[in-house]
């Protein structure tokens, strides 16, 4: 029987070749030159950041250093850019925790249901001693863990009516990421969940595979799902925010000045991040809105309460029960 790492290690090697033929096709990066993959478009918020660290690296080694970043997906699904950062193919790749669950447990504890009360609470938590002890907790298995970004409040939104309280999703085809607890999350709000890549949300809301969708404001702009989903409940059930990771690979090759600047910059991005999120989410709301998007407050408790024995089956795990409670200490 081929062994697990065995496995990956093929898995990592063919997405390398694929990666490969993508860079031929793009112009080989020249030596010094990092590689970096984001699923997003290429204006969307966390994209801009990792340009910024690319450009920051190269204004600081003098052109020594640099980074290509391929965003919209070009490298493949979160999934395949991990196992190939984990493999050194790929040097950064930001992520969803959505992508992270299954893989690394603890990180779960991020995605669970209404974890944080706001934005506010969010920033506070992960910039706070939790945030640099959940990220030495995830830098394992090849990976670093350098820093999170946001990724906004996660609502429902759908193509067929308005959505008020829990019992108003019952029968609907809900995407979500491919990650148990996000299943769990949209089953006990009463949908049927049903998990997709980013990528093809758009086309499944169009030939009505699915019903709608959960995720933020610059998501459902930046890929136009809005023209064919027109009903935005605000649940903000989730806030669950994105991570950027580094190859322990390519770190490793590096002096160590030239390590300590990456990961510096790394760090220094979120505040750049952040800005462009605030502006990024305010516009895309307000285009979204203008384009026929209607909006419906809903009931919150109501939400809560429908999701609380989501929070009961994971939060049985002493790792993420004890992040859990540090998070919401920080409330």
């Amino acid at each position: 029987m081929i062994k697990r790492r065995q496995l990956l290690e093929g898995m990592a090697a063919g997405a390398a070749v694929a990666l490969a033929g993508g860079k031929a096709r793009a112009g080989a990066p020249p030596p010094g030159t990092f590689t970096a993959s984001d699923v997003h478009v290429q204006d969307y918020p966390t994209v801009q950041a990792i340009q910024w660290i690319g450009e920051q690296l190269a204004k600081e080694t003098g052109g020594r250093l640099s980074m290509r970043v391929y965003h919209s997906g070009q490298i493949g699904r979160e999934n395949d850019t991990i196992d190939l950062t984990r493999y050194g193919a790929l040097d950064f790749t930001r992520v969803n925790f959505a992508a992270l669950t299954n893989i690394f447990p603890v990180s779960g504890v991020l995605t669970l249901p209404y974890v944080f009360d706001d934005v506010g609470h969010m920033r506070r938590a992960l910039d706070g001693a939790v945030g640099k002890d959940l990220l030495a907790a995830l830098s394992q298995r090849g990976l670093v863990a350098a820093c999170f970004y946001d990724s906004g409040a996660r609502c429902i939104y759908n193509g067929r009516r308005p959505v008020h309280e829990p019992g108003d999703l019952r029968g609907m085809k809900i995407r979500v990421p491919l990650s148990d607890i996000f299943m769990s999350m949209a089953q006990a709000m009463g949908a049927n969940p049903t998990p997709l890549s980013f990528g093809e949300v758009f086309t499944a809301l169009q030939t009505h595979l699915i019903d709608g969708a959960e995720n933020n404001w610059p998501s459902l702009d930046s890929t136009r799902q809005f023209e064919v989903a027109r009903h935005w409940a605000e649940t903000h059930h989730s806030m669950s925010p994105e991570l950027l990771f580094i190859s322990e690979r390519s770190l490793r090759a590096l002096a160590p000045a030239d390590r300590d600047l990456v990961l510096d910059l790394a760090t220094r991005s979120v505040a750049v991040m952040r800005d462009l999120w605030d502006r990024d989410e305010a516009a895309a709301r307000a285009h979204c809105i203008a384009n026929g998007v209607q909006v419906t407050e809903v009931d919150k408790d109501a939400f809560r309460r429908a999701t609380e024995p989501v929070l009961k089956t994971y939060l049985a795990d002493p790792d993420r029960n004890r992040f859990y409670r540090r998070i919401r200490q920080e409330a």
